[in-house]
């Protein structure tokens, strides 16, 4: 494609990802981002919300469709509005790319207008976060931060990049997606003595959660309460994983009352 802006850079990073739709909220920073935003109407769908906590609403997208939410904000507040969301997808283990603007390069560390640390600030609700000084970095940062955020727990990654890095060039050309880590492959002798803790259970009771929902695990989780003649409870990030008219299905209130039964 030859040289691109980093704005440019970012937004058909995006668009090789597969993203068709981003939550955000006009900001001083990100105003070139929304530049090459409209330049891509057809391929980017902007909701644009009344608040910057529209971090909420990318999450509750990638709980709805399976897709990874990507929320856009501008620095300062713009960024720290998203604290809460963040920490939600982190907490619930749901895939979410946040890209925030900062104050250019040259004003870090000056407590310019609207400068913030936004990297500091989500460092412990992230699986991890990138600050990108520099344009030739951006488009691999944002592969990165894709395969992160859905590869083991899922969980959301922050981007922070500075003003005069979304107006930097630099050559871009469409790559190679990044694999997600290859899964652990099973231990048999851990395997065996799962299955011998099962068999010699008296009265076995399946507890899921929401892992089951994010590996679409629901039938293998009705074929073995069948086997072993279980009742089936859930946590609340467990719902939908199996149908409710389940049999075997005793729902998330009974099983949450029996966990906090047992604690006690």
């Amino acid at each position: 494609m030859g040289k691109l802006t980093g704005a440019q850079i970012l937004v058909q990073s995006l668009i090789d990802e597969g993203v068709d739709t981003i939550f955000g909220y006009p900001g001083g920073t990100v105003l070139d981002i929304y530049d090459a935003l409209y330049d891509h109407t057809d391929q980017i769908r902007h909701i644009e919300t009344t608040h910057e906590q529209h971090c909420h609403a990318a999450d509750g997208y990638s709980r709805s469709t399976g897709r990874t939410g990507v929320v856009l904000a501008t620095s300062g507040p713009g960024a720290t509005n998203l604290v809460t969301g963040i920490a939600t997808a982190y907490l619930d283990s749901v895939p979410l790319v946040a890209i925030t603007g900062n104050v250019g390069n040259g004003m870090i560390g000056t407590d310019a207008f609207q400068e913030l640390d936004i990297t500091g600030v989500t460092l412990p609700i992230t699986k991890h976060n990138y600050f990108v000084r520099d344009v030739s970095r951006l488009q691999e940062t944002i592969r990165k931060a894709f395969v992160l955020a859905n590869s083991g727990r899922r969980g959301p990654v922050l981007v922070d990049i500075p003003a005069d890095v979304q107006r930097q060039e630099a050559l871009y050309e469409k790559a190679a997606s990044l694999r997600e880590a290859e899964k652990a492959d099973i231990d048999a002798t851990d395997l065996e003595a799962a299955a011998a803790a099962i068999n010699e259970s008296r009265r076995p009771f399946i507890y899921f959660g929401g892992g089951v929902v994010a590996s679409g695990a629901g039938d293998e989780v009705i074929e073995l309460s069948r086997l072993i003649n279980a009742p089936i409870g859930c946590s609340l990030m467990g719902i939908s994983g199996i149908p409710t008219t389940t049999r075997a299905s005793s729902g998330w209130k009974a099983c949450t009352a029996t966990s906090q039964a047992r604690r006690r």
